[in-house]
């Protein structure tokens, strides 16, 4: 089973190549031109165990904004396509990840049923020169791309720097449990529906 893809996604405000491999060990070469971003990207692949290549070229003089938000659903969609059919896989993770005084917990669940569950609050308005409130339209683009339901929950936190580490860490560990192939069941759909 390969669980992998390439996706070339152009717009007039992006051009985005990305190759995803589910099955890797967190080899990460991600250049999006938005620093903190790109650290994010990179912290979620190291988590996940993804293997993620990504190159973006983005109309950054006009904001972050739609790189980011791109960024999000050239994910999701890779990810949707890579997934497959959904035989084997656990479906649901769930991680509560601290990072000194931040505490973020995400759970997930693979369904085709897109939803976000947004309770991740920041202090500050940006982190270097990324707009805080961004990464929730990053999580949007890749959940509703992605087809799954993602509820992040922010238990404590100051720094808005461990706040988004702590969620992206948070993030990786649940969508890696999600992931995982369950060798009891590699041949069923993980729903009494028989679908996903």
């Amino acid at each position: 089973m390969q669980r992998q893809v390439s996706i070339h996604r152009k717009t007039s405000e992006t051009d985005i190549q990305l190759d995803l491999n589910l099955d890797g060990n967190g080899q990460a070469q991600i250049e999006t031109g938005i620093g903190f971003f790109d650290h994010m990207l990179n912290t979620l692949t190291k988590h996940c165990l993804f293997d993620l290549n990504l190159n973006v070229t983005g109309d950054l003089h006009i904001d972050f904004h739609h790189t980011v938000e791109d960024v999000g659903i050239a994910l999701g969609q890779a990810f949707h396509k890579a997934i497959g059919d959904k035989k084997g896989i656990c479906r649901f993770g769930q991680a509560t990840v601290p990072l000194d005084e931040a505490l973020s917990e995400v759970i997930i669940d693979i369904s085709d049923r897109p939803y976000l569950a947004w309770g991740i609050q920041f202090p500050t308005e940006k982190i270097g020169q990324m707009d805080t409130e961004l990464f929730e339209e990053f999580y949007r683009g890749f959940v509703m791309s992605a087809k799954l339901n993602l509820h992040a929950i922010l238990h404590a936190g100051r720094n808005a720097h461990h706040i988004a580490e702590s969620t992206f860490k948070a993030t990786a560990r649940a969508l890696r449990m999600a992931c995982k192939l369950d060798q009891r069941a590699l041949h069923s759909i993980p729903s009494t529906k028989g679908v996903l």
